[in-house]
């Protein structure tokens, strides 16, 4: 009975509450700090995962960079490759084209072929006026192979050399040969590529053929 009183009593409820609100308030506060620390850690450990992430990135992105330089610097030899070929073939290229053209023309002789670039100069002969002309329709009619042509013809006396010596006559006899030179623009991306010289035609009666260059 004196137990009861004791507990009923106020200032034993008193110490009683403030005790229950004390551990309660130390619970609160102990599990908020407990909360709050593992928040944190997850937080760094969030962080620190962003940053290793980051630091992957940044080496993956490095790698890349390093790569498409590579890349570029092969692809810079492999351009320069093919246009150091496409230089040396040039003038293969247009020996082959004006072969074959030449070997439909009886009668042509060529003294020199000058390429500088895409444009292209022929110089040569021919005792038969029309054989300059068939041949420089050859070239004007290449299926975008020469264009631009621009045909300019000179007509000269030569000596006949093959032609004998009369008896009564203290000269020999002379034939008319045209001279011509051709300039017109060439297009390698339509052209051949076989190396082959050109070489003179020996039907022309008259006409002596000069010797030939090729300049590049």
């Amino acid at each position: 009975m004196s137990v009861d009183r004791k507990v009923g009593s106020p200032g034993m409820r008193l110490l009683m509450m403030t005790l229950a609100t004390g551990f309660l308030l130390f619970a609160v506060i102990g599990w908020d700090v407990i909360s709050t620390t593992m928040a944190k850690a997850e937080a760094e450990r969030q962080l620190a995962e962003q940053k290793q992430i980051e630091t992957e990135l940044a080496a993956v992105m490095k790698e890349q960079k390093e790569l498409e330089a590579k890349i570029k610097s092969i692809d810079d030899r492999i351009a320069a490759i093919k246009k150091l070929r496409e230089e040396q073939k040039g003038p293969s290229a247009v020996l082959e084209a004006l072969r074959e053209r030449i070997s439909m023309v009886p009668g042509l002789f060529l003294q020199s072929v000058e390429q500088k670039g895409d444009q292209v100069e022929i110089k040569g002969n021919s005792p038969d006026e029309a054989a300059v002309t068939q041949f420089g329709r050859s070239l004007e009619f290449s299926n975008g192979l020469f264009a631009n042509l621009n045909i300019e013809t000179q007509r000269k006396e030569v000596i006949n050399q093959t032609a004998p010596v009369r008896a009564n006559s203290a000269e020999q006899p002379k034939v008319n040969v045209i001279d011509f030179t051709i300039k017109a623009g060439y297009n390698s991306s339509k052209g051949s590529t076989p190396g082959t010289t050109v070489a003179a035609n020996n039907g022309g009666p008259a006409a002596q053929p000069a010797a030939q260059a090729v300049k590049n």
